[in-house]
């Protein structure tokens, strides 16, 4: 298993605590760990090769 899908299931985790918490502040420190956790895993697709870098277009002034 890729450490990406891990990170994943971390993040479902979250989600399904955040789900059966009592409280909006169990719920949103659940709902922001699991934030965290999908960050993680996207960056290691991207450290893995799996995600090409995200293309920078820079724009040129045009003289007169």
């Amino acid at each position: 298993m890729k450490q990406s899908d891990i990170f994943r299931d971390n993040a479902e985790n979250c989600l399904q605590l955040a789900e059966r918490s009592e409280g909006q502040p169990a719920y949103n420190r659940y709902s922001r760990m699991a934030d965290a956790w999908m960050a993680l895993a996207k960056e290691q697709d991207w450290l893995d090769g799996e995600v090409p870098p995200v293309k920078v277009s820079i724009l040129q002034s045009q003289s007169a």
